[in-house]
């Protein structure tokens, strides 16, 4: 007797923690579970410990109610000027209504996944290559929309989707790498023509500047001299006539600068002017030869032939032509 109330009593020690077992649920933070009766939907689990009853209620799996990310391969679109082109998307969303994700679609990421490709497809269609490479935040926003509103009744919420990833075909890509190298190209000439340009316009405002400078340094420079030349005229003026020269010095000194008058390159012939008359009179006077001097002036004003008075000749001309000596006055 006291063994088979033992048994008995362990039996129903037993049978009670399997039924607090079957009754208590306990459901992990953001996650639900579904409770059937008699194979009916009778309620949600909320996170935390529920009871249910046991052999009569049926617990589901549980349902994630984080947002979840679920990458979709490329799928092949048609864009409208008749490229094909595979498009791998990126989709975020997050279960909202327990009930609805159980029992109003059987798989709803394998849903998600189809009506994605599906609206990539109706999307993408309407727009030519150039547009879909360069509108991918255009496309993310209307297939977040049209996502949201379909997967509404299945008790989600897409809350992001993103383009991962756009391949064209592969002669596309060469075509557009040849593009983009003509551009670069292009772009490369355009500024080496730049700066040769700008270098040339540099030179020349630099050989515009050079020579407004030479020919101001010219300027000054025949300023200055010329303020030289009569500074010094008017120092040999005044000490002329500060000092009474005497005309026989004048008459000599102007004899001495005679000969300077054919050192000219090009000259072949020069005049003696009339005043040479009156300076070799007042020369003769000076060595006291009267004579001479009434000799060299009579030559002189008479207009004396070369043979007679070399030094007063004309200049042998080029190519062996003699000038013709002109007559003084």
């Amino acid at each position: 007797m006291e063994l088979a109330g033992l048994i008995i009593a362990l039996v129903a020690v037993i049978l009670v923690f399997v039924v607090v077992g079957r009754t208590v649920r306990i459901v992990p933070q953001a996650r639900a579970r579904n409770v059937e009766r008699f194979g009916r939907y009778r309620k949600t689990l909320e996170p935390g410990m529920n009871f249910i009853v046991p052999i009569v209620d049926r617990v589901k799996p549980l349902i994630d109610l984080r947002e979840q990310v679920v990458a979709f391969r490329g799928q092949p679109v048609i864009t409208e000027d008749n490229l094909v082109v595979s498009i791998d998307t990126v989709l975020f969303f997050q279960v909202t209504d327990p009930r609805a994700a159980d029992y109003e679609i059987v798989n709803y990421i394998q849903a998600i996944e189809q009506i994605t490709a599906t609206m990539l497809r109706s999307v993408i269609g309407n727009m030519d290559l150039e547009e879909t490479l360069t509108s991918r935040d255009k496309i993310n926003t209307m297939l977040r929309s049209v996502l949201d509103d379909a997967s509404g009744k299945w008790g989600l919420r897409v809350t992001r989707v993103e383009i991962k990833a756009i391949d064209p075909p592969k002669s596309v890509i060469d075509a557009m790498e040849k593009q983009m190298r003509a551009e670069r190209e292009k772009r490369a000439a355009i500024l080496t023509a730049e700066g040769v340009r700008q270098s040339k316009i540099l030179t020349a405002e630099g050989e515009k500047q050079s020579q407004i400078l030479r020919a101001e340094g010219d300027r000054q420079g025949q300023i200055l001299r010329a303020e030289g030349q009569a500074q010094a005229i008017g120092t040999v003026f005044h000490a002329v006539h500060e000092g009474d020269a005497d005309p026989k010095v004048l008459a000599y000194q102007y004899l001495q600068t005679l000969p300077q008058l054919a050192q000219a390159e090009g000259n072949t012939f020069w005049v003696i002017p009339s005043e040479v008359t009156s300076a070799l009179k007042t020369l003769s006077t000076a060595f006291g030869s009267d004579g001479a001097g009434e000799g060299a002036g009579k030559g002189a004003g008479e207009g004396a032939t070369p043979e007679q008075n070399p030094a007063i000749g004309p200049a042998p001309a080029p190519n062996g032509a003699a000038a013709e000596p002109r007559s003084p006055g």
